[in-house]
This record gives structure tokens, sequence and C-alpha cells, in this order.
């Protein structure tokens, strides 16, 4: 089997490596649409591009959920040697991706003005988010189906072909952007109409993948299984959350912005939100790139060696987490920047000052993730669950309301470190709970 190298090391960052690559392609997606926004059209069509970014979140999450919950049973069958059902499972699953993404787009069709006024959209922008919207909307299916694709290459034993589908996938996405933004004048609608397009290339690359049988994992006839797809759901829910935690809080952070302070607020928060995505969807990377290796050894019931893979995956979130949460202090003024005009020197300032408060949440926030990840891997979906609800739900409810409360505005710009704080002492408990069992074992 592909999963199987040299030494368990060389096959984490073998890993690794495409799985980190391949998130921050995904998150380029949205950041490259809001660079030509910004500098093509205007920052309040910026801003719309970060009110819809939680419905792109929201597409990703759907598409993680039954990616990382498949890729988990079929490393596990791989690992048990029985092709045959695992290409089966995968099966199903594109299947059941194809029947929810017509479903996806036909309600956001059909409520696009109801839609664009849930996600905050305001008399100043809400044209523009229904111009973005309405364009990406059709193409809601096909980032459904890309990420979950990706994934189950990776699970297949082909991370670099993965990573290098994503980058073409990507910088189609930039050449297109460049060409109907800035040269036709297509606007924020061209904007989504690249991302949508290069969406489209991204699905006929996979499919060459998988229809071409050089691979172990193929397309297979299947009879439905309910209770194989309850557990597939069990087992990507913890990192379907995860990644809606990061819409989530975008929805969340626009709505405290526009009641505690303004709409330039809403444009240093729309910078803010893609360093965040990039950083988050790192981690995601480490916890994603070494779960099909976790489940693979799981399945041969080889525990030493998932145990080693857990200690690599935290060492490597220590080193990512401190590289990204330097690089965006040192590098804040050039990143903002990117995105506001030279001559917005206030609104530069305060963007800078901010980025550097939020982003001290990333030292914290690769544990919760990474470990939640390994939970999942050897299927503990309870306490991989625990973890995501609290960090991307109850405790950042919790800190946005209590220093809103105390601090007001201020006070947003602090509430994801304290609530990833929070987070990482249940991280801890269920940790220390699960060491115990280990030593039962033993």
């Amino acid at each position: 089997m592909r999963l199987e190298g040299k030494s368990l090391k060389s096959d984490f960052i073998r890993f690794i490596i495409p799985s980190i690559v391949a998130q921050w392609v995904f998150a380029l997606y949205t950041m490259v649409d809001g660079i030509f926004v910004a500098r093509g059209v205007s920052e309040v069509a910026l801003t719309a591009v970060n009110i819809s970014m939680p419905y792109v979140m929201a597409l990703f999450a759907i598409s993680i959920l039954f990616a990382v919950g498949t890729s988990t049973v079929v490393a596990i069958m791989l690992g048990e040697k029985n092709i045959k059902r695992a290409n089966e499972v995968f099966t199903q699953n594109i299947v059941l991706l194809c029947i929810l993404s017509i479903i996806v787009t036909a309600a956001v069709m059909l409520n696009l003005e109801r839609f664009a006024d849930f996600l905050g959209a305001t008399a100043h922008n809400r044209e523009y988010v229904l111009d973005y919207l309405g364009t990406l909307a059709p193409f809601s299916g096909l980032f459904i189906l890309a990420y979950s694709f990706e994934t189950l290459i990776k699970t297949d034993g082909y991370p670099k072909r993965a990573t290098i589908i994503v980058a073409t996938g990507s910088l189609m996405n930039v050449v297109l952007d460049y060409f109907m933004v800035m040269e036709w004048g297509m606007g924020i609608s061209g904007a989504a109409l690249a991302t949508g397009l290069s969406n489209v290339a991204l699905i006929g690359l996979y499919l060459m993948h998988f229809l071409a049988g050089k691979g172990t994992i193929k397309f297979q006839k299947f009879k439905m299984d309910l209770p194989l797809v309850w557990r597939e759901f069990k087992n990507g829910l913890p990192s379907g959350i995860t990644e809606l935690s990061t819409g989530l809080i975008i929805f969340l952070f626009n709505q405290a912005i526009l009641h505690y302070l303004n709409e330039d607020a809403l444009v240093s928060y729309t910078i803010i939100s893609y360093v965040n995505s990039i950083a988050i969807m790192s981690m995601v990377g480490i916890a994603q790139g070494y779960q099909p290796l976790i489940s693979y050894y799981y399945g041969q019931k080889r525990i030493d060696r998932c145990r080693k893979l857990m200690r690599y995956g935290i060492m490597a979130t220590v080193v990512v987490s401190v590289a990204f949460t330097a690089g965006s202090v040192i590098g804040a003024r050039g990143i903002v920047g990117m995105f506001v005009a030279k001559e917005l020197t206030q609104l530069s300032a305060y963007s800078v000052h901010v980025m550097c408060i939020f982003v001290l949440s990333f030292l914290v926030a690769g544990y919760n993730i990474v470990i939640g990840g390994y939970f999942t891997a050897v299927e503990k979906p309870v306490s991989a669950m625990a973890i995501s609800v609290a960090r991307s739900i109850v405790m950042l409810v919790l800190s946005l309301g209590l220093l809103t409360a105390l601090f007001e505005g201020s006070g947003i710009w602090w509430s994801p470190t304290l609530a990833e704080s929070l987070t990482l002492i249940l991280t801890i408990g269920l940790f220390i709970r699960y060491k115990k069992g280990w030593k039962k074992e033993n």
C-alpha cells in the first residue's frame, strides 16, 4: 500500500506538507477574490466578499464532514485489506454528496435575498453581496465535491498529486480573477465566476485520477448502507464543525462589529479573517494530513505507531503556530497594504493594531485542532466533537459575549484567544483521560 513508505517520520512529512499546502490553496481562493475586488472594485465590495465567506466555509464544512468521515472508514478498511468494501464506501460518499449539492444549491438560489440578509448584508453592500452570492451559488456542488475528492486522493496514497491539482486550480483562479475583474470590468461577479470556473477544472482533474484506475480507490457498484453513512457522519462531524467554525467566527464577528463598531472595522476584520483562515487551515492540514496514516495503522491494531504520529503532529503544531503568529505580527503592515489603499492611513493603522491582537489565538488553536483530529482518526468521535463544539460555538460565544460586555468593541479582538485557551483546558483533560486508557491497555 502507498500509505507505508520508508519510515513513519518520512510518511508523516510526506502527508502533512501536501495537506497543508492544499489547505492554503483552498483558503487562497477567497483571499485572491478579496485582493482583486479591493483593488479592482472598492473596499465596500471587499466587505461583501467577507459577508459571503461563511457560506463558502459552510460548503467546505459539508465537504470535510463527509470527506474525513469517509477517509477514516476507507483508510481503516485499506488497513484491513478489504479493498472492495473501501471502494463501495468511496462511491456511496460521492453519490450522497451529489444529491446534497443539488439540495443546497436550490435552497440558496430560491432564497437568495433572504440568505444575503441573514449573512449580514447592509444597505451599503447588499447589491454586492447579491451579485457575489448569485454568481457563486450555482457552483456550490463543485465546492463540496472538490474537497472530498482532494481528501480521498491523499487516502489513496497520492498526496503530492492532490497538491498539484489544487495548485493548478488556484493558479487558474488567479488568472481568471485578473482578467475578469481588472481587465474586463466584470466586478465582484467576475471574481465569483473565476472561483466557480476554477472548481470546474478541479473536478475534471480529480475524475481523471479516479477513472484512470492507477490507484487503489475506484468507483464501484454499491448498495445504500445507512448505518455506514451514520458511522461516516459521526467520524467526520468534528472536522466539519472545525471547518464550519471559521465561517461561524466570521459571521459572529461581523454581527458584533456592526453592533459595537462600524463598517470600517468590518474592512479590518475582512483582512484578519483571511489571515485567520490560512492559519487555522494550516492546523487543519496537519490534522487531516496524518489522519489517513493513523486510521490505517489503527485498522492494523498497531497502536504504537498511532501514538508516535500524534507526537509528530503536536511538534508540527508548535512550529506552525509560532511561525504564523510571528509572521502575522511582523508582516501586519504588508498584509494590510494588499487590501487598503495607502491614503487611508487611519484605517490601515487600526487594521494593523487589531490584527496583532487577534493572531495571538494561533498560539493555542493548533493543539485543539490537531488533538481533536487524532481522536477522529481513532474513531473517538465524542471527544473530538466535544473539542470542536467547545472551540467553535460554546467558548467562542461565551468569550465574545463576556469581553464585549466588559470592554465593548475592543473586547472583540481578544475573544478568540480566550475561547481557544478555555477550550485547551478541556482538550488537555480529554487527552489525560485518553492516556490513562493507554496504560490500561499496556
